[in-house]
C-alpha cells in the first residue's frame, strides 16, 4: 500500500514539474519571439498528410495533401494562400483607413500589381538548417523538427504530436459521483497526459480566489472560472459544486511530449446525489486492488437502457421508482460508482446497451485500469472487463447458441436429441441468446491463464428447458476452448442465468448432469417437451452460494445470478456481503434512487489452488 501510495505521489509530483516547466518554457518562448507551430499528421495507412497552422493575419489554415506529391507543390499553395491572406488583412487595412479619411482626405491606394507582388513571401521548408528540395515527397518532406518559413515568420514543425480525437464530459454530473471524461488520443497515453479541473466562480468570490485557463484560452474569462486544485483525470464534485458547471484543460502527451491543449465544459451544472447507496457500505470491503494469487470477480446484470424506459417498465415492472432514476444519464453515474469502488479484476456485465458500453463504461473503468470487449447480441449485449496490470486478453471465442447448435459439429449429437422434438426445436433456434469467452493469460505469469465465460440465458419463466439446452451449448463450448485449445486453464462461468437453485438448470450445472424425466423438460406444456439426458465434464461451484435473491423487483425476488468456478483449479477466499434487505427494500424495491439496476452486483475474491 505505501509504495502504491508512493508511486501515486510520484508521478503526481513529475505532472506537476513537467507541467510548470512547460508553462515556463512557453513563457520564455513567447517573450523571445519563439517558431509558431506547424501541425502534420501522416499516417502510413492514409494516402493524405494533414497541415495545420496559422497565418499572419489571424487566419487558420488547414490543408490535406498527397503524401506522394512533391513538396513544392505544397509550398506553393501555402504560398498563395498567404497572399490572399495578404490581401485581405491589406483590404482591411484600407477600409480603415478609408473611414478615418472619410472627412475628405485623399483615400489610400489599394495594392497594386506591383505591390502585391512586392508582398509575395518567400516560403521555404529547412531540415538541420538546409532548404528541403521541391521535388522531395511530402511524407518524406515533413520531418518532426523541421522549419517552415513563410515570409518573416517561421513555424516547427510538429509531425503526428500527441492529440485528442474525441474529448467529452457526461451530461449529468452529480456531487459525490466520479466524472469521467470520455477520452481519445492519437500518438498519445492518457497516463502520459495532464488534466487540471476548474469549477464556475460562485458570484461573489473573492477577486483572489478566481483564477483558471484564460491565459490558455483567451474564449474563456478569467472571472468566470476558478481552479479545484484538481490534476488527475477523474474528479469527484462536492455538495459546494452543486449549481456550479466544471471545466476539464487536458494536454495530451505520450511520455516524450506534449500536444494541442483542449477544454471542455460540462453542459449542465453539477447536480445534488442521492445519498447513501446500496453499495456504499460494499465498498468498505473492496477499497483496495487484490494482490496478485487472487482474481477479484463481478457479475452484474446492469439493467439495459432499451428495457428501463419502456411505458411497460416505468408502470408495472417498476412503478415504485422515480422516473427520473430510471433515466440512463442518472443511473449511470451509480454504475460507475460501483463498478470502480468495488477494484475488480474481472468484471462480466449483462444487458449492456452498446452506447453505454462505448461512452460510458469503456471510459470509466479504463481510467481504473480495466480494458474491455463487447458481444452484442440484439438491442444490448455483453461486456468483459479486465485489469490490464493483471491479465491481457489472449483470445475471443464468442458464440450464438442457436447458431453453434445449428452448425458447430461440437454439438452434433445435443442437435440430433433435439430435432425430435420440432416445437422445442422452432422455440430454442428463435432465442438470439449469446455466449461471450474470453481467454486472459496473467502478466506476470504467461504460463496461467484462464477461461472467463459470460452470458444471460432466455429470461421466460416456462422456459426452462430452453435454458438447459442453452446451457449444454455453453459448457460444451467453454470444454472446447478449455481443454481442447487451451489445456487445462480454469474456467470462471458468470452470468444472468435466470434460474434459482431449484430448477432444472442449477442442478445440472452442479451436478454435472440432469435426467430425461427432469420436470424442466416440460417447462411450457406438453407440446413443447423435449425429454432428454444430458452431461456436462465441469466440476462447478457457485463461488457466492445461493443468495435469496439476486433480483428484487415489485413482484418477484430470487436468485438468479451467479459466478461458476472451476472447483479443481479456483477456491474461494472471500465473498463481498450482498447489501442488507433493509438497504435494498428502502425505496420499496429495486431500481431505486440509491441502485441503479433491478439486480445486485455479485462480488467474490478468488484465489488459485
Amino acid at each position: 500500500m505505501w509504495r502504491l501510495l508512493g508511486a501515486r505521489a510520484a508521478l503526481r509530483g513529475v505532472r506537476i514539474a513537467v507541467e510548470r516547466r512547460s508553462r515556463a518554457a512557453a513563457a520564455t518562448e513567447t517573450a523571445a519571439g519563439a517558431m509558431e507551430r506547424a501541425i502534420v499528421r501522416c499516417v502510413p495507412s492514409e494516402p493524405k498528410l494533414s497541415l495545420s497552422f496559422a497565418l499572419a493575419d489571424g487566419s487558420h489554415k488547414n490543408m490535406q495533401r498527397d503524401q506522394s506529391e512533391p513538396v513544392g507543390r505544397a509550398l506553393s499553395r501555402i504560398a498563395t494562400n498567404a497572399i490572399k491572406g495578404h490581401a485581405k488583412a491589406a483590404t482591411a487595412k484600407k477600409s480603415r483607413k478609408n473611414r478615418q479619411n472619410s472627412s475628405g482626405g485623399a483615400a489610400c491606394a489599394g495594392p497594386g500589381p506591383e505591390s502585391a507582388a512586392a508582398c509575395e513571401p518567400v516560403v521555404k521548408l529547412y531540415y538541420r538548417e538546409e532548404a528541403v528540395a521541391e521535388d522531395v515527397l511530402n511524407v518524406d518532406a515533413w520531418q518532426d523538427g523541421a522549419v517552415l518559413q513563410i515570409g518573416d515568420v517561421k513555424y516547427k514543425v510538429e509531425r503526428n504530436p500527441p492529440a485528442f480525437t474525441e474529448l467529452q464530459l457526461p451530461r449529468y454530473i452529480m456531487a459525490g459521483f466520479p466524472v469521467f471524461p470520455k477520452l481519445s488520443l492519437e500518438f498519445g497515453d492518457p497516463a502520459c497526459s495532464l488534466f487540471r479541473w476548474y469549477k464556475e466562480a460562485k458570484p461573489g468570490a473573492a477577486e483572489a480566489e478566481v483564477g483558471g485557463p484564460s491565459s490558455l484560452s483567451p474564449s474563456l474569462p478569467s472571472s468566470t472560472w476558478m481552479e479545484t486544485g484538481v490534476d488527475e483525470r477523474v474528479y469527484i464534485p462536492s455538495n459546494a459544486d452543486i449549481g456550479l458547471r466544471l471545466l476539464l484543460h487536458c494536454t495530451p502527451g505520450n511520455g516524450q511530449r506534449f500536444g494541442p491543449s483542449r477544454e471542455r465544459v460540462s453542459v449542465c451544472p453539477v447536480e445534488a446525489g442521492p445519498g447513501t447507496c446500496t453499495f456504499d457500505h460494499r465498498h468498505l470491503y473492496t477499497k483496495k486492488v487484490t494482490e496478485d494469487a487472487l482474481i477479484r470477480t463481478v457479475s452484474y446484470n446492469i439493467l439495459a437502457d432499451t428495457y428501463a424506459q419502456t411505458e411497460f417498465s416505468r408502470t408495472v415492472l417498476y412503478p415504485y421508482c422515480a422516473p427520473y432514476a430510471l433515466g440512463l444519464d442518472y443511473r449511470q453515474n451509480l454504475i460507475q460508482k460501483e463498478l470502480t469502488g468495488y477494484n475488480a479484476d474481472v468484471i462480466c456485465l449483462q444487458e449492456v446497451d452498446r452506447d453505454v458500453f462505448s461512452d460510458s463504461l469503456a471510459p470509466a473503468l479504463e481510467a481504473f485500469g480495466l480494458e474491455g470487449v463487447f458481444r452484442i447480441k440484439q438491442h444490448e449485449g455483453l461486456a468483459t472487463f479486465y485489469r490490464k496490470s493483471k491479465f491481457s486478453l489472449l483470445s475471443q471465442h464468442d458464440i450464438s447458441f442457436h447458431e453453434a447448435l445449428k452448425s458447430d459439429p461440437l454439438h452434433k449429437e445435443l442437435l440430433e436429441k433435439l430435432v425430435l422434438y420440432p416445437w422445442a426445436q422452432v422455440r430454442v433456434f428463435q432465442r438470439s441468446s449469446v455466449l461471450q469467452v474470453s481467454v486472459l493469460q496473467c502478466t506476470k505469469d504467461s504460463s496461467k491463464k484462464i477461461c472467463v465465460a459470460n452470458t444471460h440465458l432466455y429470461w421466460h419463466p416456462k422456459g426452462g428447458y430452453i435454458r438447459l439446452i442453452q446451457m449444454a451449448v455453453a459448457l460444451a463450448h467453454i470444454r472446447h476452448v478449455s481443454c481442447d485449445l487451451y489445456p487445462g486453464i480454469p474456467v470462471i462461468f458468470c452470468g444472468d442465468f435466470n434460474s434459482t437453485p431449484s430448477t432444472g438448470m442449477y442442478h445440472f450445472v452442479i451436478n454435472g448432469s440432469i435426467p430425461e424425466e427432469h420436470e424442466d423438460w416440460s417447462s411450457n406444456g406438453e407440446e413443447e417437451r423435449c425429454n432428454m439426458s444430458l452431461t456436462h465434464f465441469f466440476k462447478l461451484k457457485s463461488a457466492c452460494g445461493e443468495p435469496a435473491y439476486t433480483n428484487y423487483v415489485g413482484g418477484f425476488h430470487g436468485c438468479l445470478d451467479y459466478i461458476f468456478i472451476d472447483l479443481n483449479a479456483l477456491e474461494v477466499e472471500q465473498v463481498i456481503p450482498l447489501p442488507s434487505h433493509e438497504e435494498v427494500t428502502t425505496h420499496q424495491a429495486l431500481p431505486s434512487v440509491s441502485h441503479p439496476s433491478d439486480h445486485i452486483a455479485l462480488v467474490c475474491d478468488l484465489k488459485w489452488k
